[in-house]
């Protein structure tokens, strides 16, 4: 099921791509797109039978590898580690392919893309099929991990903010940055919801996580607007 899953989360990128390319749709305007879809897709979820409404989906357990499910935890971490690895390689022949050139010149200057001959809406849709079938690895290996999916967990904005804040931290259209900017939120998470057990009078420390949350990227907008990794190019 993992290969269809993939193909699947491709599709609905490309089609998500499709829609909101021909449109016309560029910029901020596209973000707050996809975020619509997202809400559009939890309430569809929250509302048909398949998925069990808001009560979610459990996975059945079936500890053996060809499911993804493991006795030893330590075997997920090794799964994930190769998908991050995996991650990674695709972002660094990004960088050095002719497809990641076209689309580096549409990200500067779309127009002068479309002048230079470049197929601005074959690429931009292509690379968000890229994009769908990555989160859709990465997302049934949560699903094999937990055995449990909701709508929220799926299509919460929650999760697609997250995304976003990660390759602002650390540095959007970098290889490490999305890397560096999860192990910072991560961390930044950690010590939020830790914070409960040493300061009196904090027993949920989930707003003040998404405080801080705040914090950080006005920060990074505010002063480092090429992110962490700017930083560290600008210090070299």
């Amino acid at each position: 099921a993992w290969p269809v899953a993939i193909a699947s989360g491709g599709l609905v990128g490309a089609v998500i791509g499709v829609l909101s390319f021909r449109a016309g749709l560029r910029g901020s305007y596209f973000a707050l797109i996809t975020l619509a879809f997202a809400e559009v897709f939890r309430i569809v979820a929250n509302s048909i039978p398949q998925t069990r409404g808001g009560l979610g989906i459990l996975i059945k357990a079936d500890q053996r590898p060809e499911n993804f499910q493991f006795r030893d935890p330590m075997w997920f971490y090794y799964l994930a580690l190769v998908l991050c690895v995996i991650g990674l390689a695709i972002a660094w022949w990004l960088t050095r392919s002719r497809f990641g050139a076209r689309l580096a010149a549409i990200r500067e200057n779309e127009d002068a893309a479309m002048a230079l001959g470049i197929d601005v809406f074959r690429e931009k849709v292509r690379v968000l099929a890229l994009s769908g079938a990555m989160c859709a690895a990465g997302g049934t290996v949560y699903a094999q991990k937990y055995l449990y999916l909701d709508p929220s967990i799926a299509f919460g904005v929650e999760k697609s903010v997250e995304m976003l804040l990660v390759s602002m931290i650390g540095g959007a259209g970098t290889i490490f940055g999305p890397l560096i900017g999860s192990g910072v939120l991560h961390l930044v998470g950690e010590i939020t919801r830790d914070l409960g057990n040493f300061v009196p009078g904090i027993k949920n420390a989930q707003p003040l996580a998404l405080i801080v949350y705040g914090l950080i990227l006005v920060i990074i907008v505010a002063y480092l607007p090429d992110g962490l990794t700017g930083l560290l190019r600008r210090r070299r």
